[in-house]
Parts: C-alpha cells; structure tokens; sequence
C-alpha cells in the first residue's frame, strides 16, 4: 500500500475526478492523504484484508458550501507482484456513487 497511487473516479465513464493518494503501511496501519496539497483529505480508516486482497478506504470532505461529506471507497488490489498494482472497486462520495481506479505510480 506504500506510495502514490494515481487514478479517477466518478459515476459515469464520461465524468471523472483526478484522484493522487500518498499512503503509508507501518507493518499495522496505513495512514495518508488523498490529493496532497492545501485541500488534502487526510484518510481515517484504511482496512486491508489480505486474505482476499481488498481494501475499504474512508474519509471525510466537504462540499463547495462546506458541508461534511463522507467518502467510502471499496476495491480490490491487482496485479499484487507488479511495483504499478492496481485497486479498482466502488466509491461513494455524498450521495454520489460511482466507481474508481487507482494505480501506483
């Protein structure tokens, strides 16, 4: 899970939302951010089954008004043996779902 992972998500093949996620795994945990920069998301909870290899990421932003907005995100690691893996899966961000994709870089 180490690294920056880049990719998009959106819930159409034609509307899409650049995503950069840097993510750290200290052996336990994986903390991170999604979109570094001055509106960074800071990840609260990364759970990783390595039984099935999945991942559930969740966050918390805000809407143009400022509004709380919940993220969950629910994926799948690929190509695990390759230095660029892969987790694509669903992500619901709001009220809007959609579906997401990741590679790290």
């Amino acid at each position: 899970m180490t690294g920056t992972w880049s990719g998009d998500w959106g819930p159409t093949i034609t509307q899409r939302n650049h995503l950069t996620f840097v993510m750290n795994w200290d052996g336990k945990n994986v903390t991170g951010t999604i979109n570094p920069g001055p509106d960074s998301i800071p990840l609260d909870r990364v759970l990783l089954d390595v039984n099935n290899w999945t991942v559930r990421i969740e966050a918390d932003t805000k809407d143009q008004s400022g509004k709380a907005v919940r993220i969950a995100a629910e994926g799948k690691l690929e190509d695990i043996a390759s230095w660029h893996r892969k987790i694509t899966g669903t992500w619901v961000q709001g009220t809007t779902k959609g579906d997401f994709r990741l590679t790290r870089d």
